[in-house]
């Protein structure tokens, strides 16, 4: 996550600040958010707890699992990818990139996601900082012959992005429900976007990709991208107006893509749309949340509004989750869970129809610094803190 170069609290672990015009002819547009409806009112959540799952991670930053296995994988800043399993952190990473990857600030070893087909093909694309440049890489490992260890001499380069400064460099690599790769980019950095990437569609900064890792060479455009074919338009960009999409996901239940961006001065936002909906503008440059940025007389025709936003004065930096899908909590099936990394809250939202109707805020520690959210491959939920620590979302009963 970002917050712009000024503020950073004294308790922050320094290794990581984490973690936020009119949509042009051919794009698909949404209803724009009422502004003028009130938010659902807060409740608090109750009959869950947090449960302690491992400690002692360095600096942990994303959590996953492959489908159909049991086994979660953590990655940690600096640039390995642990394994726990059967509630035990081995020792030895599945994936040690530590000679490769730049860290420090929002730069390191990102996220990892695994190819749908994991289980046939060991594919698992990785997202991080090079060491050499402090650019975006993506590039995929095949697992080796043993099942907790990837193979690094394996490394094919799918992407790579010049980052002009050390924040916003986004960092989520993410399969979708419809076997696409996407990829958050954050505008480049610095504060206020002052190269204006978000709404340039010349550059992949600032926007959310979208690309076939199982054709071309290193990849093919989905011909379903919405600038395919555009002269000067990058044909990766699935959606633009970002600042720093640090974490979002999908809840194929409900056919939906929701995007936590995180804010510059003054707002945190949470984006939902329908996850075919290609093209559309989250407005950052022209907008924070739903305000205008600069010009207080900004035009916001075409401009997707977030469905929820919150002030500085009740945090800093979203870090966006996981909508729960799984089994232990079925009262809590369809609820996107998200928090703040400065303050530790965990709140969560139901959104139906383009707005809020329920938020729920929950008493899960006090001493959190949530890096990210994970689900197993069941569905349960998981909390990374970036202090060394998994824990598990679970009922009290």
């Amino acid at each position: 996550m970002s917050r712009g170069r000024a503020r950073r609290p004294r308790d922050w672990p320094r290794p990581l600040h984490l973690l936020v015009g009119a949509l042009l002819a051919g794009m698909t547009s949404v209803p724009r958010a009422d502004l003028r409806a009130p938010a659902a009112p807060v409740e608090h959540g109750q009959g869950v707890h947090a449960r302690l799952v491992a400690s002692g991670l360095e600096h942990p930053v994303h959590l996953t699992s492959p489908p159909g296995d049991p086994r979660l994988f953590v990655v940690e800043q600096p640039g390995r990818i642990r394994v726990i399993e059967n509630g035990r952190l081995l020792d030895r990473p599945f994936l040690d990139l530590t000679d490769r990857v730049r860290t420090g600030y929002e730069r390191g070893l990102l996220s990892v996601a695994f190819h749908p087909h994991y289980a046939t093909n060991g594919r698992l694309l990785v997202n991080y900082t090079d060491l050499l440049h402090g650019d975006t890489r993506v590039e995929q490992y095949l697992v080796s012959s043993d099942r907790n260890r990837a193979d690094p001499a394996s490394a094919r380069l799918i992407l790579t992005v010049r980052q002009p400064y050390a924040n916003h460099n986004g960092g989520l690599v993410l399969f979708g429900p419809d076997g696409m790769l996407y990829i958050g980019m954050g505008d480049g950095g610095s504060a206020g976007d002052p190269h204006g990437n978000g709404q340039n569609l010349g550059t992949l900064l600032g926007k959310m990709l979208r690309i076939d890792v199982d054709r071309g060479s290193p990849y093919a455009i989905p011909p379903d991208n919405p600038f395919v074919h555009r002269a000067g338009v990058r044909p990766e960009i699935w959606a633009l107006g970002l600042r720093n999409p640090w974490r979002f996901c999908f809840d194929p239940v409900e056919g939906m893509l929701y995007i936590a961006d995180v804010g510059q001065d003054r707002w945190e936002e949470i984006d939902v749309a329908p996850a075919r909906s290609g093209g559309l503008n989250y407005g950052w440059n022209v907008m924070e949340g739903a305000h205008c940025f600069r010009n207080p007389l900004c035009d916001r025709r075409g401009l997707v509004a977030p469905v929820l936003e919150y002030g500085h004065a009740d945090g800093c930096s979203i870090t966006g989750g996981l909508v729960y899908r799984g089994r232990q909590i079925p009262e809590l099936s369809g609820q996107y869970f998200f928090s703040d990394y400065c303050t530790g809250w965990v709140e969560s939202i139901r959104v139906s129809g383009g707005h809020v109707q329920e938020r729920r805020v929950w008493q899960l520690g006090e001493d959190l610094h949530v890096s990210s959210f994970g689900a197993d491959s069941q569905g349960e939920l998981y909390l990374v803190s970036h202090d060394g620590r998994v824990l598990e979302i679970v009922p009290d009963r």
